[in-house]
């Protein structure tokens, strides 16, 4: 990594100076000069300059390259890895903490975590072993434990139970069980015999084994490059993907034997935002060369799209609780991204601190602070610690802990979930900061907060990396949303919203969006020109009289009015404050959608294309080499439609084509075509879904609105012109099942043809419903409606089946749990 005739300390220096002159292009301030003297003595003093070095490189060769990277974690509180290149967030501007990222007392080596596309980070692995060797170059190990489904498989197949009784115990008592025992009347309700002596020690088995190491994984990036052979220093063994060694430790064994990791991990979302930039950038999008460090800062507009919760798709805030947050906690600035980003965590949630920063916020709360010295810790989040770092330093300020002491209650922190260990601090704090004259309510206070965080939360720098991208991807899909949508979808899997979703979402904001074609379609989702005007400025229909038929007529078919319904609580777009004042490109859906067909047949589409356009499905089955069942899945998809019309008609073409290349050229197939009945639109709907995993045509419950209206099921804008307290009748598409980690609730998100409804289910509901809750597709419930500061969940009481209705169409919801 070190130039001929240079040192590591002389090189890193260089790189150094180098990057204050590309950040500070007018002056380095004399603050900034003096934290990066400070950082660079120690980083001497500790001998880790290979290390930063090791990592420049790595980031060097991707940005080559052409890959987004941004280090993210405790490395964004260092004004050195600023400089080289390696983090995004400049901490001075930030005043975040070194000593979190690099101490003397923390006797520990520095740990640096770098996000790369997720799509093309095997190239930068690749690269490391390439570079240095299998020899010196391997990933950690993780330790996958039992869980309920693991545990099931492998005792059950212990046990000699069959496959089938193996996979129907799975079906039935795994699900939203991780945190919970498995008790008889779950066997009962799978049909199993609750009183069998087999069953019973099975239980007795997996219950034990729970959390119980089961085998070692890859660690999901943790890179050990070392100066010497690995295989000297620590057991290795060849992973099961080809060319890559794995050590058979975890990080923390690592970690103890003082070598230096570095985490090369993946993120979706820089995929998405480099796809989006390039399309930007393309020929149809009429604007000037877009770069990441020319995205305007602090756009107005950009913040009330996202203090609308109009967030689908943007990084981090797109979640349920997210959207459910961001119209109480209204950013208006990137800092307060950074706490948005921070507060909606186990660790803030568990630790009683979100409604009193809320409170705060809202000025219905007073601000006090016991001491100058925590007024200095806690100012910027209103008095209540929201990172980790704060709590950290509340320990120090006001506790009298030693910077060694308290990196050892952040560890303790970390772990204490997994192995207890933080009631040694427990009087420690108490006494330290009754010591210092605080009173015991403030120290207990500050103790659940510490207790919750062991819940999992955010470290400042880490939120302020992440808040880079929220903000990124929000202008993105503020001023481009075509460009968003299509890197979205060609960036799958990502996110939490499949591609209908986002189709949807993307619509809403005025995109045009154009099925998959043969004659049109590359494998991703490309923009093509658009042929006038998208319409009115979407932020002046947000102003228009709810009543009035311009509102009425801005809004496609079956979307209910701005005033009727709650874009934070369906997560669907409504038309707020997004500017539309120029042309927007279409949106041409690509053929990687197409079910069943390979990106390598859709690659010799685009590559015959070139010569000149299909004339017909015998002519684009022998220039583009494809067989038959690559057609059936483009006639499927309904992408012959310009060849040879409806999907009817295709059908029947594509049955008369032969595999291998006609001998008869194309008379062969000059036939006269049958007259065949094009599909009903329902049958067009639930084709598109079959194949495509959406449809461009209606809603799928705009289909059967009558039918479920007959069963007193009310739409979503129904429900939203309901009262708070009203018992309400409801069903929609199942998009998202969401449990928490504290296992008390289950959130679910549905969807209908005129928005969105967000479900909370308590765990007993859940539990014994739990058959409806998984199984189906439209679900029903019977909920009360609760509606506060413009967000509205329902809290149900009753869950019911009616996926009879949807005659086959199958809709893919996203579990998280």
């Amino acid at each position: 990594v070190t130039p001929a005739g240079s040192t590591p300390h002389a090189w890193l220096r260089q790189l150094t100076e180098q990057g204050i002159v590309r950040r500070w292009p007018r002056g380095c301030p004399g603050r900034v000069r003096a934290q990066i003297e400070h950082e660079l003595a120690l980083i001497a003093e500790l001998r880790y300059e290979a290390y930063f070095l090791t990592v420049w490189d790595i980031v060097r060769f991707a940005r080559e390259r052409g890959i987004l990277c941004q280090g993210r974690g405790s490395a964004a509180n260092s004004a050195v890895c600023y400089c080289l290149g390696i983090t995004e967030v400049d901490p001075a501007r930030m005043n975040l903490l070194f000593e979190r990222f690099i101490s003397r007392e923390r006797n520990e080596p520095p740990d640096i975590d770098v996000d790369f596309e997720h799509q093309r980070r095997e190239e930068v692995i690749q690269y490391l072993y390439t570079k240095y060797g299998r020899e010196r170059a391997a990933l950690a190990a993780t330790v996958i434990t039992y869980r309920t489904r693991s545990a099931l498989r492998d005792v059950g197949k212990a046990l000699g139970l069959g496959l089938e009784q193996v996979e129907a115990l799975v079906a039935a008592v795994a699900a939203w069980r991780r945190h919970a025992q498995i008790q008889p009347e779950h066997l009962a309700e799978a049909g199993f015999d609750a009183h069998s002596p087999v069953l019973r020690r099975l239980l007795v088995l997996v219950n034990t084994l729970r959390g119980f190491p089961r085998h070692l994984s890859q660690h999901v990036g943790g890179f050990v490059i070392a100066a010497s052979r690995l295989d000297e220093l620590v057991p290795i063994e060849n992973a099961s993907m080809p060319q890559r060694t794995v050590i058979q430790w975890e990080k923390d064994d690592l970690e103890a034997l003082g070598l230096l990791k570095v985490d090369v991990l993946a993120l979706g979302m820089l995929s998405a935002i480099r796809r989006a930039i390039d399309l930007v950038n393309g020929p149809i999008e009429p604007a000037q060369a877009l770069t990441l460090a020319g995205i305007p800062a602090e756009d107005p507009a950009v913040y009330r799209m996202i203090q609308q919760a109009d967030t689908v798709g943007v990084f981090q805030i797109e979640s349920r609780a997210q959207m459910s947050m961001l119209p109480r906690l209204k950013p208006a600035c990137f800092y307060d991204l950074v706490i948005e980003v921070a507060i909606v965590r186990p660790g803030p949630i568990q630790g009683d601190m979100v409604h009193p920063y809320l409170r705060r916020r809202q000025g219905t709360e007073a601000v006090d602070y016991p001491s100058e010295a925590v007024r200095a810790v806690l100012e910027r989040t209103l008095g209540v610690p929201i990172f980790q770092e704060q709590v950290i330093k509340l320990a120090m300020v006001a506790a009298g802990f030693t910077p060694g002491e308290a990196d050892q209650l952040r560890r303790a922190m970390a772990a204490w979930k997994r192995r207890g260990g933080l009631e040694p601090y427990e009087q420690r704090l108490m006494a330290g900061m009754q010591a210092r004259g605080y009173r015991r309510e403030f120290a207990e206070r500050v103790y659940r907060q510490i207790l919750g965080f062991g819940d999992y939360g955010f470290p400042e720098s880490h939120a302020a990396s992440f808040a880079l991208l929220v903000y990124v991807s929000a202008w993105l899909k503020c001023h481009h949303p075509a460009a968003f949508c299509a890197a979205l979808i060609n960036s799958q899997p990502m996110g939490f919203y499949a591609p209908a979703q986002l189709v949807r979402d993307a619509r809403g904001h005025g995109v045009t969006v154009l099925p998959a074609d043969v004659n049109q379609s590359d494998w991703d989702c490309t923009l093509e020109p658009t042929g006038g005007p998208v319409g009115q400025d979407i932020a002046e229909r947000a102003r228009l009289p709810h009543g009035s038929p311009d509102a009425v007529g801005a809004r496609p078919a079956g979307r209910s009015s701005e005033g009727s319904g709650d874009n934070a609580a369906s997560g669907m777009s409504r038309f707020l404050y997004h500017p539309v004042s120029r042309r927007h490109p279409m949106l041409r859906l690509g053929l990687r959608l197409v079910r069943g067909l390979s990106q390598a047949a859709a690659g010799r589409i685009t590559a015959a294309r070139r010569a000149g356009a299909f004339v017909g499905v015998a002519d684009l089955a022998r220039r583009a080499r494809l067989n038959r069942a690559d057609l059936k899945s483009l006639a499927a998809a309904d992408a012959l439609q310009g060849l040879i019309g409806h999907r009817h008609l295709a059908a029947w073409e594509v049955a008369g084509v032969e595999d291998a290349v006609p001998l008869y050229g194309l008379d062969r197939f000059a036939e006269q075509l049958p007259l065949l009945a094009a599909p009903s639109t329902g049958q067009a709907v639930l084709a598109d879904y079959a194949q495509l995993g959406l449809s461009l045509r209606e809603h799928p419950l705009a289909l059967i609105r009558d039918r479920l209206r007959e069963r007193g099921l009310l739409s979503s804008a129904e429900v939203a012109g309901r009262a708070p307290g009203e018992i309400v009748h409801s069903a929609g598409l199942v998009l998202i099942r969401q449990r928490p980690g504290n296992g008390r609730a289950i959130f679910v998100t549905l969807e209908d043809e005129c928005g969105g409804l967000n479900l909370l289910i308590w765990a007993d509901l859940a539990e014994r419903q739990r058959r409806v809750l998984l199984g189906a597709q439209l679900l029903g419930v019977v909920a009360e409606i609760q509606r506060t500061e413009g967000v509205q969940h329902l809290l149900c009481r009753r869950l019911e089946d009616h996926s009879d209705l949807l005659g086959g169409l199958a809709v893919r919801s996203r579990d998280f749990h």
